[in-house]
């Protein structure tokens, strides 16, 4: 959720720990906050808002000056948003300041018996107890700030990562995790901490990720020593090296990195193919499944568990397994699954999709599959990520960085990772016929021009957005493999124009949804010549004698529903299981222009959090 930066080293640390904010800020920014170690004192500015609240207040404030320096952002879990619940915190003394992400359970008992010590609080926040807990252990056990971190961490129940510093010790930042990323940039005589790799990469190529349970003292002239929480014992730390590059990260000239990430859709696809689709010798290779083909084949049921956008590339993939692999799939909420008691048995696979890989609901539901004896394999987009660890075997989305909370990019590659899988498992089981096998290749070759072509219609689709931007409710209807992307459509308007929209199946719009439609309703209808064409023709021609607002995305060429909608967006025609990474790209284009019409902030909207490390 919330985004951490850290620097200690021979550079003036506040610019780089501004800057990191700045990258982090999809993270969270309801406040943010640095505190900043000038070789005598520990100073430290924080505020409800965006980072630039911060920057403008920041100068007027405190001296910038000092080589050790923390930042955040938050979003907010306990105390509501303002200059108080930021962060960072100090301790009662005054000696340590921390910043934390993620959500310490058990803090109001932890309060109440600081509190009697004498403790006092001024925030609401579970942050400002879990500092002055190691406070309390630092001065009572008589310990070094490392060990105190320690017995302090193995009292509480939750998760977290944090960064703690200690101006007697004034060389050194502790760090740990639990359930949240942490990173630590590897320079010459300079150490970077943050969330992910984003605020370090123009510095480092070289950066060591904690595993869960692990904390870390990074002290300059001596390096990282890292432990483990539980019982101290130490860890032979991996260094990886980074495969992003500042570009990514970068908006590149667009107004928003959702509209960027929606532009590269059509190279994202292709990365996540690439290597791993050979159409000229009709052979996929991944690693993940080539190394685990026999549990995969063998398999009597797959459980796909995932949470928001990723649930949708989900119920996509249903429809593509069952159709080509004839294996019966069931799609969870990652957030439902283990708190239901499900039956899972040993020859089931779990496929757990997340674009962070760090997504808490979906971490916790690996944790139960494996003990439950199933073979996990995960789908994420992050290298290195806590799924990406935590999993049997997996296989990564190549789409690259994604920035905007609102996911798009994410969705396609991930539908694209769980075809080639699709298509590799229906191939050695012989369910579908070798030809069909390098025909599906091929279109699968095509589906990048394909979603180049479909981009095109972004100046229409503007002019369709402006018709219906000050429009209360929005429908989203679909069949089929659509029926997800009519559900990914509304999410996507849901989230970032604050505009209610719900995504149904055309055919339950009788048992229901059919009293909501009247002139004022705008009804958004994926009607592809491709998968159940007359009967969506049908659902528009209800909504036509109820006088809803039609917008239809149809095949080109397409001419029955261009007489019925009040607007068509033509996609090119591809193979129906593939429709979806076509579909989408209008509804993502319509949201977007819909948000930006309405003055909304579409890569950062309102109360969402781009990686959402807590339950």
């Amino acid at each position: 959720m919330c985004g951490i930066v850290g620097y200690i080293g021979h550079r003036e640390a506040y610019p780089i720990v501004l800057k990191g904010l700045k990258r982090l800020e999809y993270r969270g920014y309801d406040s943010a906050g640095i505190a900043l170690y000038d070789g005598q004192d520990i100073k430290l500015s924080k505020t409800k808002g965006k980072v630039a609240d911060l920057e403008k207040r920041l100068v007027n404030e405190i001296s910038t000056e000092g080589s050790v320096g923390i930042g955040h952002t938050r979003w907010a879990t306990h105390g509501v948003p303002n200059d108080v619940n930021s962060h960072p915190h100090y301790s009662n003394s005054g000696n340590l300041v921390i910043i934390h992400n993620g959500i310490i359970e058990n803090y109001e008992s932890l309060r109440k018996e600081l509190t009697n010590r004498g403790y006092t609080f001024t925030s609401e926040t579970d942050t400002e107890v879990l500092v002055n807990l190691i406070e309390d252990v630092k001065t009572k056990e008589n310990v070094k700030l490392g060990k105190a971190v320690q017995i302090a961490l193995n009292q509480t129940v939750g998760a977290y990562a944090i960064a703690v510093f200690d101006k007697q010790k004034p060389d050194e930042i502790v760090v740990a995790r639990l359930g949240s990323p942490l990173a630590i940039g590897v320079g010459e005589d300079e150490f970077f901490i943050a969330s992910d790799a984003s605020p370090f990469i123009e510095f480092t190529n070289n950066a060591i990720y904690l595993e869960d349970g692990e904390m870390a003292i990074v002290r300059r002239k001596k390096g990282i020593k890292v432990r483990k929480i539980k019982d101290d014992s130490l860890v032979d730390p991996y260094l990886q090296e980074l495969q992003i590059n500042l570009e990514q990260i970068e908006k590149g000239g667009y107004d928003h990195f959702m509209l960027k990430e929606i532009y590269e859709q059509p190279n994202a696809i292709s990365d996540t193919y690439r290597g791993r689709m050979r159409v000229a010798e009709g052979i996929i290779k991944m690693a993940g499944i080539d190394d685990n083909l026999a549990k995969l084949l063998n398999a009597k049921r797959i459980l796909i568990i995932a949470c928001g956008t990723s649930w949708h590339a989900g119920l996509v993939a249903e429809y593509i397994f069952e159709e080509l692999v004839r294996i019966p799939v069931e799609v969870e909420y990652a957030s439902e699954f283990r708190y239901r008691n499900p039956v899972i048995h040993q020859d089931d696979v779990v496929i757990a999709i997340s674009q962070s890989g760090e997504t808490a609901d979906t971490m916790a539901a690996i944790k139960l599959a494996k003990e439950r004896g199933a073979f996990v394999f995960g789908v994420c987009n992050v290298v290195g990520s806590s799924i990406s660890r935590e999993t049997h075997a997996g296989a990564y989305t190549h789409a690259g960085p994604e920035i905007g909370v609102a996911s798009t990019k994410a969705f396609t590659t991930q539908i694209t990772v769980l075809s080639l899988i699709a298509l590799k498992l229906a191939e050695r089981k012989g369910t579908i016929s070798n030809s069909d096998f390098h025909y599906y290749l091929q279109e699968l070759e095509r589906i990048p021009e394909k979603v180049k072509l479909a981009l095109e219609s972004n100046e229409h689709i503007k002019l369709i957005a402006d018709t219906y931007k000050d429009a209360k409710n929005f429908l989203y209807l679909g069949r089929g493999y659509n029926f997800p992307v009519a559900l990914e459509g509304a999410l996507k308007l849901k989230e970032i124009s604050y505009i209610h929209a719900e995504g149904y199946p055309a055919a339950e719009m009788k048992h229901g949804p059919i009293a909501l439609i009247d002139e004022q309703m705008p009804v958004v209808v994926i009607a592809t010549k491709k998968g159940h064409y007359d009967k969506v023709v049908s659902n528009i021609q209800e909504i036509k004698s109820r006088k809803g607002k039609i917008i239809g995305i149809v095949t080109e060429g397409d001419e029955t529903v261009k007489g019925l909608a009040d607007h068509v967006i033509e996609i090119p025609e591809t193979i129906e299981f593939l429709t979806p990474l076509l579909t989408t790209i209008p509804l993502q284009l319509l949201s977007y222009h819909i948000a930006v019409m309405l003055d909304k902030n579409v890569d950062q909207p309102r109360n969402l959090a781009k990686s959402v490390t807590v339950e």
